[in-house]
């Protein structure tokens, strides 16, 4: 018998960090637009996690969501986010406004929860701005 998502240890701790990170995330006043989402057609692997609106600055906030089971004073923050992770949150969330025709402001965030659903308790490391859209360097193509 083929055990279902919900006995994947990991999919249900990932999907009670998501919902710890959306009560958090509307503490802080941002509005839930859209999540799980996958918005390229030609490449369903690719998901956002979170899409939320902060009234405020009028500006469209892509959440990528890690859950960590215990917080080390030792690692490095945004060690999930490497450069094949930002290259393909550039890409979705790239493709997420085209598909909304969103011309907005906007911007990545990552939100790290530390603990699990069988302690219930969790501690949140928000990164308000996490710069991967800026090009660091220019191709120039000689063909």
């Amino acid at each position: 018998m083929r055990p279902s998502l919900s006995d994947n240890i990991g999919v249900r701790h990932g999907a009670w960090g998501e919902e710890v990170a959306v009560r958090y995330l509307q503490a802080r006043g941002l509005v839930i637009v859209d999540r799980n989402t996958r918005p390229l057609a030609r490449d369903r692997r690719l998901e956002i996690d979170i899409v939320a609106y902060e009234p405020p600055t009028d500006t469209l906030v892509f959440v990528e969501v890690k859950q960590h089971k215990r917080f080390s004073p030792w690692q490095r923050r945004l060690r999930s986010v490497d450069s094949n992770k930002q290259a393909n949150l550039r890409q979705v969330c790239n493709g997420w406004r085209r598909k909304y025709k969103w011309d907005g402001g906007y911007r990545l965030a990552v939100l790290e929860v530390y603990g699990t659903p069988e302690s219930g308790e969790s501690f949140v490391d928000y990164i308000e701005k996490v710069d991967i859209f800026t090009p660091k360097a220019r191709r120039v193509s000689w063909t």
